[in-house]
Parts: structure tokens; C-alpha cells; sequence
């Protein structure tokens, strides 16, 4: 009976109520990820397999990729509240299912066999190798892990909004007294940030992930506390209210966006001189020692965490601003998000052999991916049915 109690969000708030702002930050952090992917094949130090590379994308990648995965996170949770207010715990989960279940398995038995599909293409055919994917393995999620995993978030803040409703109001009543004083409130999510980040980096890492079998549901293990973390924090900031409390247009912290921005590109510097002393005054380059390992992760942390506050209030601040091409791509973004995959991969596989540059290749590849994948997903919201999901 306790699905339908209110929570802090007033009726203004109701899930299908957009903000320009919010949709914009999601549509820049899908840009995001697809620039990174773009950029990654062509980096110097990075995971790059194209022989071609530039140390400027491993710039881009390093960026990219210590940031993005948490914001997101982070602005899905600021969501969640209104969303649980509006509908309930039963319909936010069917809705959930829908949206994000769907498509993780469109994703994992679909567009991922077919996009890493281009590594066997001279070997087996396809339904051979789909067929080893699934029953043996690797079955690779590519970017749909991210919709498990917030998939698996999202039902146990259902569980909580049904079970304990005011543990959500508690919540946002917390982030709205403390982002009051937004210095003040930021320094805590910082603490907290370091706190759910340093202790598995320095027990596990950065390079080792979570994966159950073979199955394509891997968590990075260094992130397995840091993401979740980030969901609540949003959660947090969601039920003091999208519209009314610290994250409202005229909201203290958004008003202070610049703050934010000068720490992350502060805590990106510290990043960049620890991976400069990492690769040349660090002897045992395998094995830095555990004040290298601490400030690098403190680094990596704080970054993540002014980069939750920067992006979504930057693009708060300025949802007046013209910005006529993002809000075109804006409700295509999520179907770029679930199809970049494929049409990156196999571009990578075309312009592997040419001895273009780094730079051509990585052009070709960003424009392409990102034509492709946003053409597709208009054509498929043309589809009812599709458009309800993506």
C-alpha cells in the first residue's frame, strides 16, 4: 500500500515533464561516449588497435572516459523521485523494463553480434559466431552494460519507494538543506565520492571487471561502489525537486556552474601530472607505489564528481541559449546511444587498412558513426511501438 504515497516532487515534476536543460546534459553525454569510442581505436597509450594513433585522442580518451559512465548515473537518478511520485513503484518498474530492458536485449543478442561480428568476418560465419558468443563466450554488451546496470539500480529504488517512501523524502530533504550552502554541500558529495571510489581502486585497480560467466553484464571493479553512489546522490538532489529545489534553474549550485567546471578542469590536470610521473620518473611502471595509486584515484574521484555538478548545471544555467542542433538530436540521443556500436566497429574495420592519418580516420569514423546511428534511430521512432522505448 505504499506504492502510491507522494513523494517530495510537487505534480509539476511528473516524469514526462521535460527539462531543456537535463535533456541537453543527456544529449551531450551521449556525444560523449560516442567521441570516445570514436577516439579510443586512434590513442597512443590507450587500447588503440589501429596502427595509426596521435597522443592527442589519448587526451580525449582519458577525459571522456573518467567521467562520462558516473554523470550518467548520476543525472539518471536525478529522475527517479519524480518518476516514482507520478507513476508508482509497480508502473515506474514496467516502464523501466520497457525502456531499458528492451533494448539490452535488442542490444546483447542483436546489434552486438553484429557489430563485433567485423573481428570474425574472415574467419567463421555469422551465425557460427553468434552462436559461440552465446553459449561459450566472450559475449561482449559493448555500450548496453550501462543499461543492465541501471536497469538493476532502478529496480531497487522501486523497491525503496514502495517499502520505505520516506527514506526518499529524507533523502531530498538532506541534499536541499545541504546544497543551501553549495560550497559546503559539494565538499561532502566530493568526500563521499573519494569514499565509494579509492577503497576497491587501490584493492583492485582500474583494469579489472566484474563479469558473471560470460554473460554481458560487466561492472568495472574499481566502480562497483562509485556508480551506485552517484544514482543516490542524483536520487538525492531529484527528491528536494528538479524544478524547485538546488538543481532548479535559479538554484544555488547552478548559478555557481563555473565552480564546478574550474574543479574538474583542476582535478583533469592532476590527472594528466600523475600519468606524466607515472610514465617517466615511476621505475616499476607496473607497480606504482601506493601514493601514486591514492592520488590518482583521489584525482579520478573529484574529477568524477565536479564533472555530476558541471554538466547538468552548465546546461541549467544557459536552457535559454540557442543550441538548435543538440535539441534536434536530443530525441534520437538514446537510439544513438544503443546503436553507435555498430556502425563504429565496422568503420573501424573499413579505414583499418589505408595509411590515412589518425586524425582522417578518427574523423571518418566520429562523423559517420554519429550520422549513421542518429539516422537510424529517427527512422525506427517513425515506428510507434519503437518510439515508445527509444
Amino acid at each position: 500500500m505504499h506504492e502510491r504515497v507522494k513523494l517530495t516532487p510537487s505534480p509539476t515534476e511528473a516524469a514526462d515533464d521535460r527539462i531543456a536543460g537535463l535533456d541537453r546534459a543527456r544529449t551531450f553525454i551521449t556525444l560523449s561516449v560516442v567521441l570516445y569510442h570514436s577516439a579510443i581505436n586512434y590513442t597512443y597509450f590507450g587500447q588503440g588497435g589501429d596502427r595509426m594513433h596521435w597522443l592527442g585522442f589519448d587526451l580525449v580518451a582519458l577525459f571522456n572516459d573518467s567521467y562520462f559512465m558516473s554523470c550518467m548515473f548520476f543525472i539518471s537518478g536525478l529522475f527517479v523521485p519524480a518518476s516514482l511520485a507520478s507513476r508508482g513503484a509497480s508502473d515506474y518498474l514496467g516502464r523501466r523494463a520497457l525502456r531499458l530492458g528492451v533494448p539490452y536485449i535488442v542490444s546483447i543478442l542483436v546489434i552486438m553480434p553484429v557489430a563485433y561480428y567485423r573481428y570474425y568476418v574472415a574467419e567463421d560465419q555469422f551465425t557460427t559466431v553468434w552462436w559461440r558468443m552465446i553459449s561459450e563466450g566472450p559475449w561482449p554488451s559493448g555500450s548496453a552494460w550501462f543499461l543492465g546496470v541501471l536497469l538493476i539500480f532502478d529496480i531497487v529504488a522501486a523497491l525503496v519507494g514502495a517499502l520505505a517512501p520516506r527514506l526518499i523524502d529524507g533523502l531530498g530533504r538532506w541534499a536541499g538543506n545541504l546544497l543551501r550552502a553549495p560550497l559546503t554541500g559539494f565538499l561532502v558529495f566530493l568526500v563521499i565520492a573519494n569514499a565509494a571510489y579509492l577503497p576497491l581502486h587501490l584493492g583492485f585497480g582500474d583494469g579489472l571487471w566484474f563479469m558473471p560467466g560470460h554473460f554481458p553484464l560487466p561492472l568495472q571493479a574499481s566502480r562497483a561502489l562509485l556508480y551506485p553512489t552517484f544514482f543516490v546522490v542524483g536520487m538525492a538532489i531529484g527528491a528536494a525537486g528538479l524544478r524547485t529545489g538546488p538543481f532548479a534553474q535559479d538554484g544555488a549550485p547552478v548559478q555557481r556552474w563555473p565552480v564546478w567546471f574550474g574543479l574538474s578542469y583542476g582535478c583533469y590536470g592532476m590527472i594528466l601530472l600523475l600519468a606524466y610521473a607515472h610514465h617517466n620518473w615511476i621505475a616499476d611502471f607496473d607497480s606504482p607505489p601506493l601514493w601514486w595509486r591514492a592520488a590518482y584515484g583521489s584525482a579520478v574521484a573529484s574529477f568524477c564528481a565536479s564533472m555530476a555538478f558541471g554538466v547538468p548545471t552548465f546546461f541549467l544555467r544557459f536552457a535559454r541559449a540557442p543550441l538548435a542542433l543538440m535539441d534536434r538530436m536530443q530525441p534520437s540521443a538514446y537510439g544513438i546511444y544503443l546503436l553507435h556500436f555498430l556502425p563504429l566497429l565496422w568503420l573501424q574495420y573499413l579505414v583499418f587498412d589505408p595509411a590515412w592519418s589518425a586524425a582522417v580516420k578518427f574523423a571518418i569514423v566520429l562523423v559517420g558513426t554519429l550520422s549513421v546511428s542518429w539516422l537510424a534511430a529517427a527512422l525506427l521512432r517513425r515506428i510507434p511501438l519503437v518510439a515508445r522505448i527509444i
